[in-house]
């Protein structure tokens, strides 16, 4: 072998740092495509307006917002079914993030004032972390990916034994760290032995002001070496969170790179397929809840399974697909007043038990909605509309998720034009409650408008079964024409209707 044949001097007159000879390494290492899975998990989106805003983790401490900004961006949508993409895993969610000089000056005290300690720093409750250690960074070994990148650059070495190609990558990945992160490092006082983690964890697209934001959130975790770093997150590649998600599980969770693979990342791992989770959801669930790792499974996560089955009543078969639909149940506290939202509602409807765990398992979002400002007002809007307790129940049973919805951007423009456009009644709901769920300007209105431009639509009442079909069975079905004619339709409608709210403004 060509590493072998080097001999001690010239090895000695061309070595560097370990850290450089990652770098080095890391310019050279391509990556090999993966195959991704496209199933999404649910969306678990909830008005925030009707959740209560005192929640707090099972321990009584504030709940971090980090954890529920899919909640509250899903919340800004009116529709549960008609809807695109909420794009929960966008790389865009953080690149707006800027940081001010006041913060930058409060990051330079908090480096002063760590220096003087020792650069200690106590890690919470979470669960088998790896702490930072130069003598245990300096004895890490390479990864094997790193060293077949580094042997095949040796085997490149001249009769001479010189490598010109691994010198010349050395010296740019040198000069490129020190230009890239240069400021940084003067800024967070961090040490260049860390640089191949930033320049690894950059492939995932974290930036200068990500970085300080994982400093202030969390130092630790851009303290520990490359090869740690690079080995858990290959590993949550290897059971499906998709590249993209990578970034935002970092800047949710950044003590999840320090989090050990065999103690912790596969012991939750194992803890979701036990639940009957199937193993192309296990990504996508670690992408909405990375917290979730912080968690103790016999001490945390179990309890909160146990619990949601032997006191809520949920069904051992369904706590997959409650899990599935909103794995944030998982990390939150357990609340007697979920409890409470379950008589409330058997009181209130005069249901039954079963019925109300229905709801639950459809809805899991249910039991955090606040009595007074979410789940009375919209059973009351069902009532005053002429709807008995007896169809209430039918519709919420069918469509728990009428309890996420806006009173005054949703459910009531769709019920002025289900009367007033449509000529139908309000018990129709009863039969077709996914009316609610659907968009009253993207499809609903332009189906509408489409068949009657084609002197289509049927005489009396409109038939809401002509909603539901996708665009493609709607167009066959009811329009007797191509998708295309009826989308380029809806376009001019919808730019109509935008020109109008743009006049009145």
């Amino acid at each position: 072998m060509a590493i072998s044949s080097l001999s001690t001097a010239t090895l000695n007159h061309r070595s560097h740092s370990s850290s450089l000879l990652y770098l080095a390494a890391s310019l050279l290492q391509s990556p090999a495509p993966r195959l991704t899975c496209t199933t999404r998990v649910a969306s678990s989106h909830s008005n925030p307006k009707i959740l209560k805003s005192n929640r707090r983790s099972r321990h009584g401490h504030p709940l971090s917002p980090y954890d529920t900004d899919d909640d509250a961006r899903a919340a800004n949508s009116d529709e549960l079914h008609d809807e695109e993409d909420d794009n929960w895993s966008s790389d865009d969610e953080f690149r707006d993030i800027e940081i001010s000089e006041t913060d930058r000056q409060r990051l330079k005290l908090k480096n002063e004032t760590l220096k003087g300690q020792g650069r200690t720093r106590h890690i919470g409750k979470n669960w088998d972390l790896e702490l930072s250690s130069p003598a245990r960074n300096l004895a890490k070994r390479p990864r094997k990916s790193v060293a077949r990148n580094v042997k095949y650059t040796m085997e490149k070495i001249d009769g001479d034994g010189v490598s010109s190609t691994l010198n010349s990558k050395v010296k740019e990945a040198e000069s490129s760290a020190k230009n890239r992160f240069g400021h940084l490092s003067e800024e967070l006082d961090l040490d260049e032995r860390y640089f191949p983690l930033l320049n690894y964890l950059s492939s995932f697209g974290l930036k200068e002001r990500h970085f300080l934001q994982m400093y202030e959130r969390h130092m630790p975790s851009l303290q520990i070496n490359v090869e740690s770093a690079e080995e858990r997150l290959e590993y949550l590649l290897s059971i499906g969170v998709k590249h993209r998600d990578i970034q935002k599980i970092i800047l949710r969770q950044p003590q999840i790179l320090q989090y050990t693979v065999e103690n912790n990342l596969k012991a939750h791992v194992s803890f979701l397929c036990s639940l009957g989770i199937p193993s192309s959801r296990i990504g996508q669930i670690i992408a909405a809840t990375p917290s979730l790792f912080s968690y103790s499974v016999e001490n945390s996560l179990k309890p909160t399974v146990k619990y949601l089955k032997d006191e809520i009543g949920i069904q051992e078969k369904d706590i997959s697909k409650v899990v599935q639909l909103s794995p944030q149940i998982l990390v939150q506290r357990i609340d007697s007043t979920w409890k409470t939202r379950l008589n409330f509602l058997m009181k209130e409807l005069d249901a039954p038990r079963q019925s109300i765990v229905k709801m639950v398992t459809k809805h899991p979002q249910l039991l955090h909605y606040s009595i007074e400002d979410g789940l009375l007002p919209r059973i009351n809007f069902l009532r005053s509309i002429g709807m008995q307790n007896s169809e209430i129940l039918k519709v919420l049973t069918s469509l728990t998720q009428v309890f996420s919805l806006s009173l005054e951007a949703n459910l009531k423009p769709k019920y002025k034009y289900l009367v007033n456009e449509l000529q139908n009644e309000v018990h129709s709901l009863t039969k077709y409650p996914t009316y609610l769920s659907l968009s009253l300007d993207q499809r609903i209105r332009p189906r509408h408008c489409f068949l009657v431009s084609l002197k289509k639509a049927p005489k009396g009442p409109f038939p809401l079964s002509s909603f539901v079909p996708t665009d493609e069975s709607f167009c066959r079905q009811w329009a007797g024409t191509s998708v295309d004619k009826y989308l380029d339709f809806r376009q001019r409608l919808l730019l109509k209707d935008l020109a109008k709210k743009y006049e009145s403004q």
